[in-house]
């Protein structure tokens, strides 16, 4: 199998402000976020990446999705230097975080053209795109009406649409089912497997174990920016579930219940 991302040796810190520090119960003005971090996912794949919160799972998916830099170390996506060629990564990606927030006055269909446009999607092609997908979120019955009149599990739907309006082959969630209910959630589930059968690679970032045993090929836990263990769910498991992996892990590295 074809490695297309490669992550290796990523380091960041961050500056905190007073009110971060009392956030953080620390007196320290720096937060390591990343040390060291490296791994790797293979085309054609869903890599499950791990671990609690503050853990660094975010932060690395934003240097992947070249939000934030890294303070050192590289990182690429199908030969693609984030680092070196921030331009080109955002090419070939499709980015989802719990972050974004969408404009409570605009509509689904504006929002799915104005995002494909930023991309370069020609005209004919995006509306297939986005007929497709808006059918298949039940989106469609939604389309014009405004994202702040729209239920949470609906505006994840149109922001998950928006995320890959430009069909990217590699894409990046960062806890796409985060907050949703069961019925949603198993909604955005089955579409991740219906992206791997098209031959998307996906990073997911998530904390919801029985998700990742569902459908991750391959999966890394990440404990204070480091990577504690990554391989396959057989090789990281050994035929143990996943919990008892991830809190023995977790203990191990001092953490508390």
């Amino acid at each position: 199998m074809k490695e297309i991302l490669v992550v290796k040796d990523l380091k960041k810190t961050f500056h905190l402000s007073r009110k971060q520090q009392k956030i953080e119960r620390t007196s320290s003005s720096l937060k390591v976020a990343l040390n060291g971090l490296s791994f790797a996912a293979n085309e054609g794949e869903i890599y499950g990446l791990l671990g609690p919160n503050g853990a660094g799972k975010t932060t690395t998916m934003r240097i992947l999705a070249t939000l934030i830099k890294a303070d050192s170390g590289e990182a690429s996506i199908d030969g693609i230097s984030v680092r070196k060629n921030p331009e080109g990564i955002r090419k070939e990606i499709g980015f989802l975080t719990s972050d974004l927030k969408l404009e409570d006055f605009f509509t689904p269909t504006y929002l799915f053209n104005f995002f494909s446009d930023l991309h370069g999607v020609e005209p004919s092609l995006r509306d297939q795109r986005r007929k497709k997908l808006f059918g298949r979120f039940g989106i469609d019955r939604f389309a014009e009406v405004k994202v702040g009149d729209l239920s949470t599990g609906m505006k994840q739907k149109v922001s998950i649409a928006i995320s890959i309006a430009h069909d990217p082959k590699f894409i990046i969630f960062d806890e796409p089912t985060n907050g949703l209910d069961v019925i949603t959630a198993k909604s955005v589930t089955d579409f991740l497997i219906e992206l791997k059968g098209e031959g998307k690679t996906i990073i997911l970032s998530t904390h919801i174990l029985s998700l990742v045993e569902k459908i991750c090929d391959r999966i890394g836990i990440i404990f204070n920016g480091k990577m504690a263990v990554s391989g396959t769910l057989e090789e990281v498991t050994g035929g143990r579930p996943l919990d008892d992996i991830f809190f023995e892990l977790y203990q191990k590295e001092g953490g508390e219940f």
